[in-house]
């Protein structure tokens, strides 16, 4: 009986250290069913394999699964493709994360030849949740978009200036297609201190309903938990990109090369960089905050996940609006572009420190924040260069048409509205041309050698230098350009309306400020001196018929002869000049009053003396109206027709009264 128990025990011993050695196979559970067949007492040894487990680092058997992961496991699969998140499926999302963390603790330092199936499972498990969980992700993101609807941005407080003139002849051939383009129409721009202004420039703009910013934050934080962090940012970028860049395409964005960008005919560009000025501005100060915002938000939990995530997201949007600006500064210079490239130039300038601020703390940010200082200083330098051949296009222009009523001219209405937009960017033209390396500063205050105030030229600003020596060089232009009319009388009418113009010009801006009043009155004297000529080259002829000299003996006994002479001269003076000066223009009703007068003090006396004098020699004669054809109050009347533009004819014309 002895040997009998000895021997089974032997058996079991040897059973034991056979299920020991199995006890990393998959085929444990099936061997202990086996031996157990062998002796009921072997139905122990699968507790005693458990409670061995942590010595010997075995994994756990089936026997042993945790309930509430199997619970969570099955509502996982089970759930895989259901419609909706449930709260029953997050708790057991967190319940599967916390069973496997458990199991890699417990794992980390133990045998790990083979992983177990509950391990297995629970990976398995886990990534099909995290898939759903990806899935559901991108449903809210993309369910939850709220699209940019540009009516709620725009509060108009918009003021424009316009330049509208007619000129196809002011420059040379290569300059004209550029004034065409900014003459013909309409030309409206930002003045200083004004513009768009889209319902608060500062307010963040919300593109997603704010109930969803829970759902996905709950999502977020169990993905990172869970190291799949890497799919839930590639699924947020890729929709919020394409959320930004629909608002690119809603604000008149397009995604343009260089070279498209210098294709674009003008007016269509003139558009497109109007439209860019305002997406700068919503995109940089309310949409791309509100990006931020939104990242901070959903991710939570992780502070590089929320720089990564609103890089990606913002990081092409704000390429695209900087790709735009590149192309405008490197394109073709021409004069109507100016404005539009200052206004660009002050809008970049404007949000580059919230760029800054948005972008502070990635490398790659501060590479974007780097482009977008390239491209402004590429549009300032766009700017400056614009401006000088602008100069140098006044400087040389040469048309030879000239305007038959001596009127002003293309050239001056043009220049003179130009320069007056030109000073609601004062401040930023000061800058560039500070920075310019050839602004060639004490060139431009010796510009203007006849300003009898040196203080105020030394004081002066850049700008106002620059803007001083450009209507220089358009006084200078216009000097030449009325040497092309015949009619030296002509020259002084038509050199009295343009510097009149200008001047009108300075006084009804800024630039009063900027040349200062000593220039005006130095204007104002020249108009003087060119309305005293043009009475000289006109009337001179025509009053010389009412002098004395050259008519024998006193009035009692003055040639008839003679003074028909005289009579019929005057007559054929003043109707010529009658003729000829109702077809002039003087726009400005004080100055062509003003002509009126001046020649009514200069005319009607001395036809008045010379009537009186001398009228009754030949009133008592025959034919007497063909001589003395008019009275002084003709006269007079008469002279209220010069200077309208309009051509009237005196010939042959009886007297008015008698």
């Amino acid at each position: 009986m002895a040997a009998t128990t000895e021997g089974q025990d032997k058996v079991l011993a040897t059973a034991q250290r056979i299920v020991q050695s199995l006890h990393n196979t998959s085929d444990t559970d099936d061997m202990l069913l086996i031996l157990s067949a062998f002796d009921n007492r072997l139905s122990t040894l699968s507790s005693f394999v458990s409670s061995d487990d942590h010595s010997s680092g075995a994994q756990k058997s089936a026997s042993a699964v945790d309930p509430r992961f199997e619970a969570a496991e099955q509502i996982i699969l089970n759930e895989a493709n259901s419609s909706a998140l449930t709260d029953d499926y997050l708790a057991a999302v967190d319940e599967l994360i916390q069973s496997t963390e458990e199991l890699n603790l417990n794992y980390r330092d133990g045998a790990t030849d083979a992983r177990c199936d509950i391990m297995d499972r629970a990976e398995n498990a886990l990534q099909v949740a995290m898939m759903r969980l990806e899935d559901e992700f991108g449903h809210i993101l993309i369910r939850n978009t709220v699209p940019l609807d540009p009516e709620r941005l725009h509060r108009s407080s918009h003021s424009s200036s316009t330049i509208a003139i007619a000129a196809s002849d002011i420059f040379d051939d290569d300059a004209r297609e550029s004034l065409d383009s900014i003459s013909c129409g309409r030309y409206s721009h930002r003045r200083r201190g004004q513009g768009m202004s889209f319902g608060g420039d500062d307010v963040p703009l919300d593109l997603i309903h704010q109930d969803a910013v829970i759902d996905l934050r709950q999502i977020a934080d169990r993905m990172i938990q869970s190291g799949y962090e890497k799919e839930c940012c590639q699924v947020y970028c890729s929709i919020r990109r394409d959320v930004l860049d629909e608002c690119l395409l809603i604000l008149g964005v397009e995604k343009l090369s260089i070279e498209e960008v210098q294709r674009v005919e003008w007016r269509l560009l003139d558009d497109k960089m109007k439209k860019w000025i305002q997406a700068v501005k919503i995109i940089v100060r309310r949409l791309l905050p509100s990006e931020k915002d939104l990242c901070e938000r959903i991710f939570v939990g992780s502070d590089l996940i929320k720089e990564v995530c609103f890089l990606e997201t913002a990081k092409g949007c704000v390429m695209q609006l900087l790709n735009f600006g590149e192309a405008i500064a490197v394109g073709r210079r021409s004069s109507e572009k100016l404005f539009r490239i200052l206004d660009m130039y002050d809008a970049l300038a404007g949000v580059l420190p919230d760029l800054q601020s948005l972008f502070m703390d990635e490398e790659a940010g501060d590479m974007v924040c780097s482009e977008a200082k390239g491209v402004l200083d590429g549009l300032g330098e766009a700017a400056i260069g614009t401006f000088i051949e602008f100069e140098n296009a006044v400087q040389t222009e040469s048309s030879r048409k000239t305007l038959q009523n001596g009127e002003i001219h293309p050239l001056t209405r043009y220049v003179m509205n130009y320069v007056k937009l030109l000073v609601d960017y004062s401040d930023t033209l000061n800058a560039l041309l500070e920075n310019a390396e050839d602004n060639a500063e004490d060139e431009l205050r010796g510009v203007e050698s006849g300003n009898s105030d040196n203080s105020e030229m030394k004081s002066m600003s850049l700008i106002g230098m620059r803007l001083l020596a450009l209507i220089k060089s358009l006084e200078s232009n216009l000097e030449e350009k009325s040497r092309m009319y015949e009619d030296t009388a002509m020259q002084y009418i038509f050199l009295m309306n343009n510097i009149l113009y200008i001047v009108q010009k300075v006084k009804d801006s800024e630039l009063q400020n900027l040349l200062g009043d000593n220039w005006i009155k130095k204007r104002r004297g020249q108009i003087r001196q060119y309305a005293t000529q043009y009475l000289r080259a006109s009337w001179s002829n025509a009053l010389s018929c009412l002098k004395d000299v050259g008519i024998v003996g006193s009035s009692s006994n003055a040639s008839k002869a003679a003074l028909k002479e005289r009579f019929k001269n005057f007559n054929a003076c003043f109707e010529d000049i009658y003729k000829t000066q109702t077809a002039w223009k003087v726009p400005d009703p004080q100055l062509r009053e003003e002509l009126r007068i001046s020649i009514s003090e200069k005319v009607l006396p001395a036809y008045r003396a010379f009537v009186g004098r001398f009228g009754s020699h030949l009133e008592s004669g025959r034919n007497a109206g063909r001589y003395i054809k008019y009275n002084p109050d003709d006269l007079e009347n008469y002279l209220l027709d010069l200077f309208e533009g309009t051509p009237l004819i005196l010939h042959h014309m009886r007297r008015k009264s008698t």
